[in-house]
């Protein structure tokens, strides 16, 4: 069915849909370009350059990394604009790396991703996911806690001499 404007009637353009979807090695290269145009535009001040560089791997480093990771990447117009990693370890799933592109955020992605890392964790019969967040980022625990998450500790100075805040999600 064709679509008419009336006189003076304004379109809006609706944005993409996300689409959510594990990655494979095919995707390294990209989520590595991600990774670094989160983290390098705009610079965040005052983190330690070696927690910065362990944010942005390789191509190398990170298929390295992969080892018990699943990954998922959030696509808008094929064009991949956010990721997360699930760990499972010791009978439980661990969030790794949350990074959405600048332009992206606050438009459901991170929402999306962490959906899609929950339904996995369940679908694998884990009974808990753990998610952690340095103290400086203030919208991660909203999020998680938006996503029936419950934070449950603090470690002091753990990660180059952050604060990193500890959430939990009972399945």
């Amino acid at each position: 069915m064709a679509h008419h404007e009336s006189a003076g009637s304004t379109a809006h353009a609706t944005p993409a849909a996300v689409t959510v979807g594990r990655i494979t090695h095919q995707d390294v290269p990209e989520m590595c370009a991600l990774f670094k145009r989160v983290w390098d535009a705009p610079p965040v001040t005052g983190i330690p350059p070696e927690l910065l560089k362990s944010w942005q791997p390789t191509p190398l480093e990170f298929t390295s990394g992969m080892e018990g990771v699943t990954y998922f990447a959030a696509r808008r117009d094929g064009r991949l604009i956010g990721a997360v990693g699930c760990e499972f370890d010791r009978g439980n799933c661990r969030l790794l790396h949350l990074a959405v592109d600048a332009e992206a955020r606050r438009s459901g992605v991170a929402t999306a991703l962490l959906t899609a890392a929950v339904e996995w964790a369940r679908h694998s019969n884990v009974p808990v996911v753990w998610g952690v967040a340095l103290a400086r980022f203030t919208a991660v625990p909203a999020l998680l806690k938006k996503l029936s998450f419950v934070e449950c500790g603090v470690l002091h100075r753990h990660e180059w001499g952050e604060d990193v805040r500890l959430f939990e999600r009972l399945l």
